[in-house]
């Protein structure tokens, strides 16, 4: 078992689900229920799945949840490329997120790697 809080992953993405809640505000209102509704979910998914991982009893099931975290990530990453083609979020903005996204995506592979050592 391990402490969430004090692994790095979990707190960058905690500091990307708040970005993305900031950013969603942003958004049409009448994206509500459709894409703002899907970012803000896959957000709370990433750090979310990796803290569900960190309280399981064997590194193999941390793993699969890691790689959940990780599913949730590239969807993400891909309702922001989507938000920015329809020009709802500006690129800067968006790109920034994406930035952290891919950091967090290449953390995730390299913490699955050691903890199958």
């Amino acid at each position: 078992m391990h402490n969430f809080e004090k692994l790095k992953i979990w707190q960058k993405a905690m500091e990307i689900a708040t970005e993305v809640y900031e950013i969603s505000l942003l958004l049409p209102k009448d994206e509500k229920y459709n894409l703002i509704h899907q970012i803000k979910k896959c957000a709370v998914s990433i750090p979310s799945n990796i803290a569900e991982g960190a309280g399981r009893n064997h590194n193999k099931e941390f793993i699969q949840f890691l790689g959940i975290a990780n599913g949730s990530t590239f969807e993400l990453i891909t309702q922001l490329i989507l938000a920015k083609r329809l020009n709802l979020i500006d690129q800067e903005q968006v790109q920034k997120i994406i930035d952290k996204l891919i950091e967090v995506s290449n953390m995730n592979f390299a913490f699955q790697k050691s903890l199958n050592k």
